[in-house]
């Protein structure tokens, strides 16, 4: 990649780390569906904005309304409603480092359940690798050494395996602009949450939510959802889908470093040697590190 590609890809990683200190912060205030339903609705109005600027909003297709409204619900609705439920009792840190197992599900999804995908031995080895991390981290609740609540993990465990499924259905969109796809998604997830935060709230009042919290709703939806997409689809486009996905390794340690400094929080022993095996698990995954020391043939003369 280029450096201004390693910079977008490390400013992605920092934005999307600090989405679970800004929902972290928000969530202490405002409950988790009506925050949700505040971070997509504000997220949508800016892209339909960009559209409008860019004098493409009749390039929007209404015949995949209904694509557009599972994407929104795989892709945000499910994912955020329950991490945000699950940041109401565990830290920020830990949250993205659950969130991170995205791509060991997305394999999973894939190349099991929709035979997407060949499963060559480095993704047999990473999965394994992540599993094993994922069961470390759990133990230390199931065990009582830490005292983060067992459903909240699972609950974070299981927008990974949300965001796994968006995956896997995100390919029929491969022809779509991706700044169509995004507005499109978003406003799906925006129409979803709309009944969804005004029952869960009774009312679209919140009780007296202070300026921090509102500051740190619209970081969540200008900069961490809309802002971060037109940044993820720049780099997906220029430096391709391989390079891009080196996101996941930056952003909980982004997430982690954040959390340290601004909230005060930090991981147990038990939870950092889980993240240390998530993480290699992830590095085999990808399977660039390996393909380095990979013997090149060269043809026969």
């Amino acid at each position: 990649m280029k450096l201004q590609h390693w910079v977008l890809l490390i400013c992605l990683g920092a934005i999307w780390g600090g989405s679970f200190i800004f929902a972290k912060v928000a969530v202490a205030e405002i409950p988790p569906l009506t925050l949700v339903f505040f971070r997509v609705a504000s997220a949508c109005l800016a892209l339909w904005l960009v559209l409008w600027a860019q004098g493409t909003l009749k390039q929007f297709p209404i015949k995949m309304a209904a694509s557009f409204l599972a994407m929104g619900l795989l892709n945000n609705v499910i994912p955020f409603s329950l991490l945000f439920a699950g940041q109401t009792v565990i830290g920020a840190g830990l949250a993205s480092i659950l969130n991170a197992t995205t791509p060991v599900f997305t394999v999973l999804v894939a190349g099991v359940l929709f035979r997407q995908e060949t499963l060559g031995i480095h993704k047999i080895a990473g999965i394994a690798l992540g599993i094993a991390g994922v069961a470390t981290m759990l133990s230390g609740s199931l065990s009582g050494i830490v005292s983060d609540p067992l459903w909240a993990q699972v609950a974070c465990l299981g927008a990974a395996l949300s965001y796994a499924f968006a995956a896997t259905f995100a390919k029929r969109f491969k022809g779509l602009p991706p700044l169509i796809s995004a507005t499109g998604q978003l406003s799906g997830s925006t129409l979803i949450m709309a009944p969804i935060a005004l029952f869960a709230s009774g009312s679209w009042s919140v009780a007296d939510p202070s300026v921090i919290a509102w500051l740190n709703v619209l970081a969540l939806g200008i900069f961490a959802t809309a802002l971060a997409y037109l940044m993820y689809f720049r780099l997906l486009a220029e430096a391709g889908a391989t390079n891009a996905s080196l996101v996941t390794l930056l952003v909980p340690a982004s997430a982690l470093f954040f959390g340290w400094l601004l909230l005060g929080e930090d991981l147990s022993a038990i939870q950092l040697v889980g993240f240390a095996l998530l993480l290699s698990g992830l590095i085999v995954l990808d399977g660039r590190l390996f393909a380095r020391f990979k013997p090149v043939s060269t043809p026969a003369k």
